[in-house]
């Protein structure tokens, strides 16, 4: 026997591999920007989003999810992905209606067709059709009013970029 064959006998095995879910190690490894938005990597489907959640600092994370939960529950057929650090939420074919982003004090929830909705947000824009609901950590979210704008706004035309 060489003094290769040697070596390659009292080597350790490699470690086992477990698989992950997706999206786990982007959240575990994500920047979290200016005003403490979380750095994810563009995608489509629920896995970026889901990793966005998971790296949302403090209060921000729990507030995240439970929108995720409303919108998946009053819009079934929603299509999500995480473009230019923000989950985005469409229907196929209607483009994106719904949208949120991370800022220091406050969560900020961006309803691209929202002049259009009864009663419309409270948040005003630039843009003439876009409207904004800011949500901070003192305040109660209304989830019957939110998902009523669900559904609304997924039965709209939404943003086509």
């Amino acid at each position: 026997m060489d003094s290769r064959q040697t070596a390659t006998r009292t080597q350790t095995p490699p470690k086992a591999r477990t698989k992950a879910r997706p999206g786990a190690r982007a959240a575990k490894s994500a920047k979290l920007l200016s005003g403490g938005n979380p750095q994810i990597a563009k995608g489509d489907g629920d896995a970026p989003v889901q990793a966005y959640l998971a790296a949302m600092p403090d209060w921000k994370r729990d507030l995240g999810k439970r929108l995720d939960a409303l919108i998946v529950r009053n819009a079934p057929a929603v299509r999500k992905a995480v473009k230019w650090n923000s989950p985005f939420y469409g229907v196929d074919g209607q483009g994106w209606f719904l949208s949120f982003h991370v800022f220091t004090r406050y969560l900020k929830v961006t309803f691209f067709n929202g002049a259009a909705l009864r009663p419309v947000p409270p948040g005003a824009s630039t843009h003439p059709q876009v409207r904004y609901l800011d949500i901070h950590e003192d305040e109660a979210l209304d989830e019957a009013q939110f998902a009523a704008w669900v559904k609304q706004a997924a039965a709209l035309p939404g943003w086509i970029p």
